[in-house]
């Protein structure tokens, strides 16, 4: 995730990786549940169980909703696979809402940086005109993609503080402004495909209750076996 996946890393980016993990069945039969995400192994790295990262995804969280469409993907099983093939299912309409009002937070953090220090953090400007730039391009589009492609080096100008305050608040306004047009336009859904969703977890939450059991009788026949021989 991060730079990498936008195309936007350079020497010194760190690497940012998350991930999705499944959680077997059998867990959610105690009292005490299995984590909904877990930190680690290692700096940078993130996951979420299966049905939180779901849940999220649902409800349009940018985050998640770009961690499921990035680019660089370096371990997939079949479950994986069969979620990175339900990425159209969360995507809606919505996405309009949650991707403004994220972009709506860390532009009044930039107002504040530029209020107290009389600069933004030149970062964080690039990265918001590029998720404002994103949005806008999934409400038209109805894909989401993440990597800037030709808009590399004009957004790494604003991170070099290279670009006037006052043109990156004229970027940002038109791209916010063109995302409202391309939301009356969009080919999106009003609503993501909760069934759709829902059904995929079923089954896999399923598979992982028979695949645990299965393996109960395997051991129970194998110790079977060796009682006998003994």
């Amino acid at each position: 995730m991060g730079s990498r996946a936008f195309g936007l890393a350079t020497e010194g980016s760190d690497t940012d990786r998350r991930g999705v993990f499944l959680a077997p069945t059998p867990l959610f039969w105690r009292f005490e549940k299995p984590p909904t995400h877990v930190e680690g192994p290692g700096e940078e790295r993130f996951s979420w169980e299966l049905e939180r990262f779901c849940e999220l995804a649902l409800r349009g969280n940018p985050n998640i909703l770009e961690c499921l469409h990035s680019p660089l993907v370096e371990h997939l099983n079949g479950t994986g696979r069969e979620l990175l093939d339900l990425r159209g299912a969360f995507l809606s309409r919505e996405v309009y809402g949650t991707f403004t009002r994220y972009a709506l937070g860390q532009r009044r953090r930039l107002d504040a940086d530029v209020r107290t220090t009389g600069a933004p953090r030149w970062k964080h400007a690039m990265h918001l005109l590029r998720l404002l730039g994103s949005a806008r391009d999934l409400l038209r589009t109805g894909e989401l993609r993440l990597d800037v492609g030709e808009l590399r080096e004009p957004l790494l100008a604003v991170k070099q503080g290279e670009v006037p305050w006052a043109e990156v608040e004229a970027r940002m306004a038109r791209l916010a402004a063109e995302t409202e047009e391309a939301l009356r336009r969009t080919p999106l859904p009003a609503e993501p495909d909760h069934a759709r969703v829902a059904d995929f977890l079923f089954r896999t939450r399923r598979a992982s209750a028979e695949a645990d059991a299965d393996r109960e009788v395997v051991q129970r026949v194998m110790g079977a076996g060796l009682t006998g021989q003994g």
